[in-house]
């Protein structure tokens, strides 16, 4: 709590030092999980116990709010570079953490959850009667580390240059945390419409907002915009990701950003194209040449609208297909005989595109 008050009070820089001399990133990090496990392995354990009545709950309330020092705290620090680069492989763990938090922050404003403020008064986490209240204090707990963790992912996305492939790999293919973003944008749980009034969560509170600054973004839509451009923008991540077919139809809800990503690689496409094609199927240089045409083409401003997937088609014959090749993911058939003879032509690709993904032993 002293490390959190000095951080606000811009003196941040003895704190960071500290922590990065002894490495005590990891360590807040395996805390900070630590915590998360007991709240939902343990916490709603003891709400279901008939004979748990204790004379106080306020060592319950600690450990609820020690999971949410931590992540304020990380929020605080992780602004600097050098945190970030001390966390080490611990970053991957502090990454599955945010994704978390975010999916559950999405899953709840989709299905049109409202989280309320409540507060607790000291008298009440003395009472026998409080879990109750506990519970509701730990739910509105959850929405605020949510959108802590939000800021968090969003300062990793700032060193996506200096970030392991790994880290990279986690956020982009593993989590595809792209579209969980177009997820927070589209439906926006820091905003809500309570008894005819528009609501937006704020510095800890909810306030209502005039009309005339409902459409102002706030921190957190900035953090969510920010995020989604940090991974879109960054060469290493755009030779990462896959832009296939469900991937751009999430991110073509927010058509700003195809517009910001066609802006800054304006003429690079046919290089991008190039890159993901010889990586994903080992053609001839004119199938590489074609293909890069038709990606450049593909995604110009006039053909956006042609985006929307489609369903798979057999490699083979053509018709709609249901299975794929689980050794390299990316051909598909419609039966296993169309596989079988398409074995011979395919086999080169499958065995390069496995040895690049690690999974050449799998079948």
């Amino acid at each position: 709590m002293h490390a959190i008050l000095s951080a606000s009070a811009g003196q941040e820089q003895l704190l960071i030092e500290l922590l990065v001399t002894h490495t005590k990133i990891p360590v807040l990090i395996g805390e900070l999980i630590s915590a998360e496990v007991w709240k939902h392995k343990v916490f709603p354990v003891l709400c279901r116990l008939e004979d748990f009545h204790p004379r106080s709950t306020f060592p319950i309330y600690v450990v609820l709010h020690h999971e949410a020092s931590i992540i304020n705290l990380l929020e605080t620090v992780f602004f600097h570079k050098e945190i970030c680069e001390s966390a080490e492989d611990s970053i991957l763990d502090l990454i599955d953490y945010c994704h978390r938090k975010l999916t559950l922050l999405a899953a709840r404003s989709a299905s049109g959850q409202a989280v309320t403020q409540q507060e607790l008064r000291p008298e009440e986490l003395a009472s026998p009667l409080s879990m109750q209240e506990l519970q509701k204090q730990a739910e509105m707990m959850e929405f605020e580390i949510s959108l802590k963790a939000l800021s968090v992912l969003r300062f990793i996305t700032d060193q996506v240059g200096s970030l392991s492939l790994s880290a990279l790999t986690r956020m982009l293919n593993t989590h595809n945390l792209p579209c969980l973003l177009v997820e927070l944008v589209e439906h926006c749980p820091w905003s809500c419409h309570e008894a005819g009034k528009f609501k937006k969560f704020e510095n800890g509170t909810w306030h209502v907002v005039p009309p005339e600054d409902q459409m102002k973004m706030t921190k957190l839509d900035g953090q969510v915009w920010l995020a989604l451009l940090n991974l879109l923008l960054s060469p290493e991540c755009q030779h990462k990701y896959h832009f296939d077919g469900f991937n751009k139809s999430q991110l073509l809800k927010v058509p700003v950003i195809w517009d910001h990503i066609l802006k800054k690689n304006k003429g690079k496409w046919e290089a991008i194209a190039k890159h993901q094609v010889k990586h994903a199927f080992s053609p001839t240089e004119e199938e590489l040449k074609f293909q890069a045409r038709r990606w450049a083409q593909t995604y110009s401003l006039d053909m956006l609208e042609a985006l929307a997937p489609d369903k798979p088609r057999c490699r083979v014959c053509g018709v709609e297909a249901a299975k794929r090749c689980s050794r390299c993911r990316n051909e598909w058939y419609c039966t296993r005989a169309c596989q079988v003879q398409h074995w011979q032509k395919h086999r080169t690709a499958c065995n390069l595109l496995a040895q690049a993904s690690g999974t050449a032993g799998t079948l």
